[in-house]
C-alpha cells in the first residue's frame, strides 16, 4: 500500500510573506500606542519580542505536528498568526481578534482552499483555550503545547533575569528568579498531551534545574527563598 503524498497548499515563498506580513503588523500595533496599544515598558511587550516569540512557536509547533502526525500546514501557518492581534487587543480578545486577522488574510491572498483556511482560523482563534487540550483538534493542541514550551525553559529564564534589572533587583535575585521558572514550567506542562511535548518540556525543564544548581554552586551567599506560589503578575505579563 503506498504512501499517499498531498502537495502544500502554501509555498515557502508564501509563508515567507505571511512572516513579512505578521512582523509588519506587530511594528504597526506598537507605533499606534496612543491609540490603544499594548505596548508597555516589559520588553515582551515590544514587537521584536512577540515576533521572536511567535516563530519559536512555529517552529516547535511543526516539530511536534510532524511527530504527531497533525496537518504541518495548518499548524505552522496557525502558529504564525497566533498572537498576531496581541499588541493591539486585549488580553481576553487578542485570540478571537487575531482569528478575524487570519481569515481575512487567507482568503484575500491566494486561492487556499477553504477546508485549510477554517482549520487555520480556528486553530488562532482557540489558542488561548484554557480546557483539555485532547477536546481540540490536534492541530490546535500541538499549537497551544508549543505556546507553552516557549516560556518554558532557557527562554523563560532569560526572560525572568531581565526582568530582575528593570525591578532593581541584583543578581543575588537569581536563584529565586530561576525557582519560579521552574515552579511555572511544572504547572504548565500538566497540560501537555503529546508524546513530543512532554518530552521536549523535559528537556527544558532539567536545563533550568542545571542553572539554578550552578548559580547556587558558584555564587557565594546565595539562598533559595522562593515560594513558588508567590509569582506575582509574572504569568499575565508573558502570555
Amino acid at each position: 500500500m503506498g504512501v499517499e503524498i498531498t502537495e502544500s497548499p502554501v509555498s515557502e515563498d508564501e509563508f515567507e510573506e505571511m512572516k513579512a506580513f505578521v512582523r509588519d503588523y506587530l511594528t504597526a500595533s506598537v507605533e499606534t500606542e496612543d491609540e490603544g496599544g499594548r505596548m508597555r515598558w516589559y520588553p515582551w511587550h515590544s514587537a521584536e519580542y512577540r515576533f521572536n516569540h511567535i516563530l519559536n512557536v512555529v517552529d516547535l509547533a511543526e516539530e511536534i505536528a510532524r511527530k504527531e502526525g497533525a496537518n504541518v500546514d495548518v499548524t505552522r501557518v496557525a502558529a504564525l498568526f497566533h498572537d498576531i492581534a496581541k499588541l493591539e487587543a486585549e488580553q481576553d480578545r487578542h485570540a478571537e481578534v487575531g482569528a478575524n486577522i487570519t481569515k481575512e488574510y487567507l482568503t484575500t491572498h491566494a486561492d487556499y482552499p477553504p477546508s485549510f483556511v477554517e482549520q487555520v482560523v480556528e486553530s488562532v482563534r482557540d489558542h488561548s483555550y484554557q480546557g483539555e487540550l485532547t477536546d481540540l483538534p490536534l492541530e490546535t493542541q500541538c499549537l497551544i503545547e508549543a505556546d507553552i514550551l516557549d516560556k518554558v525553559g532557557a527562554n523563560g529564564a532569560t526572560l525572568l533575569l531581565l526582568r530582575m534589572g528593570y525591578e532593581s533587583r541584583t543578581h543575588m535575585d537569581a536563584s529565586e528568579m530561576i525557582e519560579r521558572v521552574i515552579e511555572r514550567g511544572k504547572d504548565a506542562t500538566e497540560r501537555i498531551r503529546s508524546d513530543a511535548a512532554e518530552s521536549a518540556a523535559h528537556r527544558r525543564l532539567k536545563r533550568v534545574v542545571w542553572l539554578k544548581e550552578w548559580l547556587e554552586a558558584e555564587v557565594a551567599d546565595m539562598e533559595d527563598d522562593t515560594d513558588p506560589f508567590d509569582v506575582g503578575d509574572v504569568d499575565a505579563a508573558e502570555r
